[in-house]
């Protein structure tokens, strides 16, 4: 089985550049205090993902690029496949203190991986004792995966194949045989084919689906024009987050309870939980900005992911990317919370229905027949030419984890955060992945753009508090209605006389 990877993931690799890589890191953090024993060696983190890597086709794939990029890449199955390579351990240093967590992982995030490899790899951290909220003992994992291997859904696949739903160890997925069939090396003969074809039918395949989404573009046209008649078109304005980025990365976090999302939605009808992560998010931009002198007079503009699988597409051996995105304005213009959130519900129900829903679907479908010269080169002036800054100022991604406690080993996942790549012009990306309950707001920047990342999260808090403010009160529970303790029975004496 050969297998070619598609324009959308060859983005991630075409785009990627020495300051913006192109992997997204997830840390999870783990109590070992459920595992037997009490304790989790880096040996038995090694045995356990090498018993689950055959549920995942990353685990053991790598790329091969066909000469001169004349088409796009081929996964193969990788012979020199060594599971040791992949997973590395250390400590935090002295204190071991939140801030040293945080740039442990920045500068774990910052470095490349080996892309002749499989494009993935663990950190165990150890020395987490001095996180006052955390338990003694924990340890977190870090976790490397390039773009191209996976988006959000694929990524649910690879973290669910190493997870288990008890501490018992019964696994999320049902693990395959092990003689998974890895993707072959195709032959250079083969490269050249393949290329010669898919160069030559690219224009007819972009043409064909150019006119098959002829009545989407034309009603999102319509729609478009009918609201620009209106009003003027959504500017971005130009914000600190707009500049360069270094290869220096800030990265910190903060954790709130979904419920308090669950109620704050409540106070504007129909408003989702992504939108009350956009009002949060607008509200510290807006203190931040404000701290700054910097406040802009236009709204700041999010690019927030569109995830296009089917339900039920997620499960089993999905990899690659199949998303989409728009473009949405987040009103940091608007002083008041509940407006600022009503104003962001109208957003992007218009964004979702008329603008960039239907613009990113369609140019996802067209960059599919792009030939990869082409796209490469694209993606290489896109970078040099600034154009991300153009079209928005920051990245905003909520993805729904799963509510039920995850184990592996034993340990028992506490909490997760997120870190994606950043673009030159689009300096900013907060992700925010819920879990068991928790919404993690995961921010990362660089250091020139965001050197008070700390602050940051204080306006996140303060943000998230103001609008808790206007949210109805969360509904007590009933009490439980209390047992009645059950009747003694009187004994009976030997002479058969009730005692009294």
């Amino acid at each position: 089985m050969i297998r070619q990877i598609s324009a959308q993931d060859a983005q991630f690799i075409y785009m990627e550049s020495e300051n913006n890589l192109g992997h997204v890191t997830t840390v999870l953090i783990y109590d070992p205090s459920t595992a037997r024993g009490g304790k989790v060696r880096f040996k038995d983190i090694i045995r356990h993902v090498q018993s689950r890597e055959f549920v995942s086709p990353v685990f053991r794939q790598r790329l091969v690029h066909v000469p001169f990029e004349l088409d796009y890449p081929y996964w193969v199955g990788d012979e020199h496949y060594d599971i040791e390579y992949h997973i590395q351990h250390g400590r935090l240093p002295e204190p071991g203190d939140w801030r040293q967590f945080c740039i442990h992982i920045a500068r774990y995030h910052s470095r490349p991986l080996d892309m002749n490899r499989p494009p993935w790899e663990m950190f165990v951290i150890e020395g987490l004792d001095n996180i006052d909220w955390l338990p003694k003992g924990c340890y977190a994992i870090a976790t490397k995966i390039h773009h191209a291997a996976a988006d959000g859904a694929s990524m649910f696949n690879f973290f669910g194949a190493m997870s288990d739903i008890n501490a018992t160890g019964k696994p999320v997925f049902d693990t395959p045989p092990r003689h998974q069939h890895l993707p072959e090396r195709p032959s250079l003969q083969d490269m050249a084919r393949r290329g010669l074809f898919n160069n030559l039918n690219a224009p007819i395949r972009m043409a064909e689906t150019v006119l098959r989404s002829a009545p989407r573009i034309l009603h999102g046209l319509q729609t478009v024009l009918g609201r620009e008649a209106e009003e003027e078109k959504v500017p971005v304005p130009e914000t600190r987050f707009n500049a360069a980025v270094s290869p220096h990365k800030m990265v910190d976090a903060h954790s709130f309870s979904l419920d308090d999302f669950k109620r704050i939605k409540q106070v504007v009808e129909g408003a989702t939980i992504n939108d009350v992560v956009l009002a949060v998010s607008a509200g510290a931009l807006r203190r931040y900005l404000t701290h700054h002198g910097e406040l802009p007079e236009d709204s700041l503009v999010a690019w927030v992911p569109i995830n296009r699988r089917k339900p039920g597409e997620s499960e089993g051996q999905i990899t690659g990317n199949n998303i989409s995105a728009m473009t949405v304005p987040i009103h940091t213009d608007v002083e008041d919370a509940a407006e600022r959130l009503a104003a962001i519900y109208v957003s992007t129900q218009a964004s979702k229905e008329a603008r960039s829903g239907v613009a990113a679907r369609v140019m996802t479908d067209v960059t599919r027949h792009i030939p990869a010269a082409t796209q490469m080169m694209a993606a290489k002036l896109v970078l040099r030419s600034g154009m991300a800054g153009k079209m928005c100022n920051l990245f905003i991604s909520n993805v729904p984890g799963p509510d039920q406690p995850l184990y592996m080993n034993g340990a028992k996942v506490i909490t997760t955060l997120g870190m994606a790549p950043l673009a030159d012009g689009m300096g900013l990306f907060i992700a925010t992945p819920s879990y068991c309950g928790q919404m993690m707001f995961s921010v990362i920047s660089s250091r020139e753009i965001m050197p008070d990342i700390e602050f940051f999260m204080t306006c996140i808090e303060q943000s998230m508090e103001e609008l808790r403010a206007l949210a109805p009160e969360p509904k007590k529970k009933a009490p439980a209605p209390k047992k009645k303790a059950p009747a003694r029975r009187k004994r009976k004496t030997s002479s058969g006389k009730k005692n009294q």
